[in-house]
């Protein structure tokens, strides 16, 4: 099992490609000449990609060895981009499934296969031992199943929260400013991240495709800019043109925030969500100056989408 080398075209294997990050990446993989098996429970979530000439969807159960063996077949790479927020239940077990079991079945589809290349998506903060959620901990122990496999050639990205113009973060609190007249109730106001552009994400999972400079690394991604939760707010809110007032909540209050909206269909926040709030979301180390990237601002790319919205006229990202 090897690492393939610069300047050729590859087979890649993407599980997560149409989420959305996922969508970023398959584009510019195709762009740039290389063919892609992508994975999905539902063929629906994939027919805006589908058409896309270099591209098979396969349909399927993701957890199950011979379909993903047969899905892997003839790939130089795979690139696994699974991931959830939130859970149905309370207990863990639903990010250990989505986090922790397919990276074990996957690496186990892998081996069966003879692909010795993985660039996993995890988080900054992940840690199996001292995660403070159990998004945290359970992309904690997907990493350390990764980097136990002596046989495979990995590389683990950990962002900070990414930005884009489909992303959960910006659209997310436009709409809630708008439902309520600009006034906001926020949990962990003074959490800091350091919001990373979704192109950006993309393109350091590109260049880290292939030669072995980046085998066996960890690569932490953020933007030249760090906000706290109450600036990225204000910040989205004066790009949409809404008004804004915030009022931070005192942890006791955040608290119960948090457990109230568990029992709100689609859990908009969770308590797990709170727990992943108390740690600061902020990079130790440049990523992606490591990979030769210089990242987009926070400030300078949500106005393009945010006031296009507004005006009733497509972005250009």
């Amino acid at each position: 099992m090897s690492t393939p080398p610069l300047g050729r075209r590859l087979r890649v294997f993407i599980a997560g490609g149409t989420g959305f990050v996922g969508r970023e990446l398959v584009v510019r993989l195709v762009r740039t000449g290389h063919s892609l098996s992508l994975i999905t429970r539902d063929a629906g979530h994939a027919d805006d990609l589908a058409p896309l000439s270099s591209v098979e969807v396969a349909a399927g159960d993701v957890y199950s060895l011979d379909f993903l063996r047969t899905a892997l077949a003839g790939c130089d790479v795979a690139i696994n981009l699974v991931g959830i927020l939130n859970e149905p239940g309370f207990n863990g077990a639903g990010f250990h499934h989505a986090h922790v079991e397919f990276t074990e079945r996957l690496l186990a589809a892998m081996r069966e296969a003879g692909i010795g290349r993985l660039l996993q998506m995890s988080a900054l903060n992940a840690d199996a031992a001292r995660g403070r959620s159990h998004y945290l901990i359970t992309k904690g122990q997907a990493e350390e199943r990764v980097r136990s496999a002596t046989w495979l050639d990995w590389t683990i990205f950990r962002p900070s929260v990414i930005f884009g113009p489909a992303d959960g973060l910006t659209q997310r609190f436009a709409g809630l400013l708008r439902l309520t007249a600009g006034l906001l109730p926020l949990a962990r106001a003074a959490t800091r991240f350091a919001p990373v552009y979704v192109e950006d994400v993309a393109e350091a999972f590109a260049r880290a495709l292939q030669g072995t400079a980046t085998k066996r690394q960890t690569y932490e991604l953020c933007g030249p800019e760090v906000l706290t939760l109450g600036q990225i707010v204000r910040l989205t809110a004066q790009a949409a043109g809404l008004p804004c007032r915030i009022w931070p909540l005192p942890d006791v209050l955040g608290r119960l925030q948090a457990a109230i909206m568990d029992f709100v269909p689609g859990k908009p926040f969770s308590t797990d969500n709170y727990r992943s709030l108390l740690s600061d979301s902020v990079c130790h180390d440049d990523g992606l100056k490591r990979l030769g990237i210089v990242p987009a601002s926070f400030s300078a790319r949500v106005p393009v989408w945010l006031s296009a919205a507004r005006a009733g006229r497509r972005a250009t990202p």
